[in-house]
């Protein structure tokens, strides 16, 4: 029987109880709390990822609500951060149980169309909302603080360069940079371009690793025909050979799997169930020539993993290492797993079109 079989059939009062007996305090901290979250229909996409952001070591306790409420009198208190704590507060005298995270959820459902209705929603697309809700918002209280000390100071004409939006905690822990090298063939001329990502998305095949698909990331590609490069030095357009690669390592790696392919002959997206095997430990070292950090290594911390067959259609789950034992997290179910049990998530290896439980955001934590 697999660990969502076993998952399937328990409720949550039998589980609580078998849960609090495999967390003793001798392994987990007595601070710590594992609490499932109701699913409010079709909100496992935005449960499963609240409960990475909770178990991810270096987010900043207050905004998943492990430090008390956040402070009512900022906006922060209103997003996606803010709502988190008032009903966890409450709870966190115990250390299991269940938390309906409604208010939440209904601020992305009134501020955004892409989950204003009760339909099942992409995870990867939430957690980009989520980060880049929270970074404008902790700026634009940044940008806010800082004309207030102005006015007060008498100091208004500070030069422009004073006026960039400032790096938040999420800048600082999920953001990385990519260099987007172009060599031109005719003069050997080489340009580069840097771009911050907060998350990579990759392609998929069958039966790889999630370090191949990485190497196929950062491939030379040739361009040629239409696609020629135009060359600043040759002040024309020349055949040119192109590639990606990381200039700065961010401190949490947030990998997204592509598995989801728009069908022209069906006019839908289906899902690609690929085997793609993830490591425990992944190492990372083909970074630029100027890379800040020239090769790190990074531990699995979570998985964001999605059952079904399709993007609409499907059931998203999470898996989180704490204190060097694994979780698995299904909506208001919680119970410990085996570290073997994750390699259940890699993909099918035959019958691509099958239902199949499968790796779709991986969360790697650097050692440094």
């Amino acid at each position: 029987m697999t660990v969502r079989n076993i998952a399937s059939i328990c409720n949550m009062g039998t589980n609580a109880s078998a849960l609090e007996k495999d967390i003793g305090s001798e392994q987990f901290p007595i601070s710590e709390h594992y609490f499932g979250l109701v699913n409010f229909g079709n909100t496992c996409y935005c449960n499963s990822v609240l409960q990475v952001l909770y178990f991810c070591p270096p987010v900043p306790g207050e905004c998943v609500g492990i430090q008390g409420p956040a402070k009512e009198e900022g906006k922060l208190a209103d997003v996606p951060g803010g709502p988190f704590p008032q009903p966890c507060h409450a709870t966190f005298k115990k250390k299991v149980g269940v938390i309906p995270p409604k208010k939440f959820i209904s601020r992305p459902r009134k501020e955004n169309d892409l989950f204003d209705n009760y339909m099942q929603k992409d995870a990867h697309e939430f957690l980009n909302y989520l980060l880049n809700t929270i970074a404008d918002i902790l700026q634009e209280e940044k940008k806010q603080e800082k004309q207030n000390g102005k006015f007060k100071n008498g100091n208004m004409n500070e030069p422009a360069e004073n006026n960039k939006p400032e790096l938040t905690w999420i800048h600082e822990i999920f953001q990385g940079t990519l260099t987007n090298e172009t060599r031109c063939l005719n003069c050997e001329t080489v340009s580069s371009k840097d771009e911050d990502f907060l998350d990579l998305s990759v392609d998929v095949e069958q039966n790889t690793s999630i370090i191949h698909c990485l190497r196929d990331f950062s491939n030379t590609e040739t361009l040629c025909s239409e696609k020629k490069h135009y060359c600043e030095t040759c002040c024309s357009k020349q055949e040119a050979q192109k590639r990606m690669r990381v200039k700065k390592l961010p401190v949490i790696l947030a990998l997204h799997l592509k598995r989801f392919k728009y069908m022209e002959q069906l006019h839908r997206y289906t899902k690609l169930s690929y085997r793609v095997v993830f490591p425990l430990e992944l190492w990372l070292f083909d970074t630029s020539s100027d890379a800040v950090n020239l090769d790190r290594m990074y531990d699995l911390v979570a998985v964001v993993v999605h059952g079904g067959s399709s993007p609409s259609r499907g059931h998203y789950i999470t898996t989180v290492k704490s204190h060097g034992s694994w979780l698995l997290f299904d909506d208001d179910i919680v119970e410990k797993i085996d570290a073997q049990a994750v390699e259940e998530f890699y993909g099918l290896t035959s019958d691509i079109s099958k239902n199949s439980e499968s790796g779709y955001i991986l969360f790697y934590l650097s050692r440094e």
